[in-house]
């Protein structure tokens, strides 16, 4: 009896033995799509690579003809003047919800959308990178400060005709004074005119009040003008204001008092830019 018990133990316990390796053996032996499977979904997740990267606003047109990419520092004012465009045809065709809110990275469309084709709708995405230059409360020191901008889709109002052509405008000299600094690509966009605070700048062509404010740094208190499709001209560093955004002028209106506002001296700085290039002014205008 205690031989059979022995072999009987002896029998039972290589049995056991045998299934326990038969266990572990199909618990390595896996099939090995499954685990490759569970390493891919495990390193994907872990991955930043794999994470979607955001794009800024309008991002898929970017370097397309008519279109502007936002840089550090950039308001829709000063985009609307070195692209010979209001802010607020920029706002319209954008379809922005906020003008004072721009990203760096934005693209944004800088000339008229074709007939038939509906403004893009390029939203600002609100990130540390943003430029929030108020267009509305920059405009309070001039004593003709403009409404706040807002999006509509209403029509934008038709550019002033210049008769004979864009080049025709017969320029007349903004203001009596000597010219204290002349025109230089690098260092001075336009002319400065000397004078005394309080004397009268007037409208060098007729046209249309696209901005007037204080919210282009360096400017002081600004007048733009739109005369046509290919013309803009600036007039800086007022002491006040005397037209309002959207109003229509004549040549030789007074639109503005002369002033020294972000400036060292009393002086008015006046631009000519065609097409939102800065152009010699002494060029357009008559002799002195």
């Amino acid at each position: 009896m205690t031989g059979l018990s022995y072999r009987g133990s002896w029998s039972v316990g290589i049995a056991a033995a045998l299934l326990l390796s038969g266990c572990g053996s199909s618990v390595h032996n896996r099939p090995p799509v499954e685990d490759r499977g569970t390493s891919v979904k495990s390193g994907a997740a872990l991955d930043p690579r794999t994470q979607a990267v955001k794009q800024p606003p309008g991002f898929e047109n970017a370097g397309k003809a008519g279109y502007y990419t936002v840089k550090p520092g950039d308001t829709l004012i000063r985009i609307g003047l070195e692209s010979g465009q209001s802010h607020q045809d920029i706002t319209r065709w954008n379809a922005l919800e906020n003008p004072n809110k721009i990203e760096v990275g934005q693209v944004l469309r800088i000339v008229p959308p074709v007939a038939g084709e509906t403004a893009v709708v390029t939203k600002p995405v609100t990130t540390s990178t943003a430029t929030t230059t108020p267009i509305a409360a920059a405009s309070a020191p001039a004593k003709a400060a403009s409404a706040p901008t807002t999006a509509t889709s209403t029509p934008a109002p038709a550019p002033v005709a210049a008769a004979g052509g864009d080049d025709d405008l017969n320029w007349i000299w903004p203001g009596n004074g000597p010219v204290l600094a002349g025109f230089d690509e690098v260092k001075n966009k336009g002319l400065d005119i000397g004078g005394a605070a309080g004397d009268t700048v007037l409208a060098a062509a007729d046209g249309k009040v696209v901005y007037a404010g204080a919210g282009l740094r360096g400017y002081g208190n600004l007048i733009i003008l739109k005369h046509n499709n290919t013309y803009l001209t600036a007039y800086a560093h007022n002491q006040s204001l005397m037209v309002k955004e959207d109003q229509t002028v004549k040549k030789g209106q007074k639109i503005a008092e002369m002033g020294s506002s972000d400036a060292d001296r009393v002086k008015l700085h006046f631009e000519v830019r065609r097409q939102g290039k800065p152009v010699d002014p002494a060029k357009y205008l008559p002799a002195k």
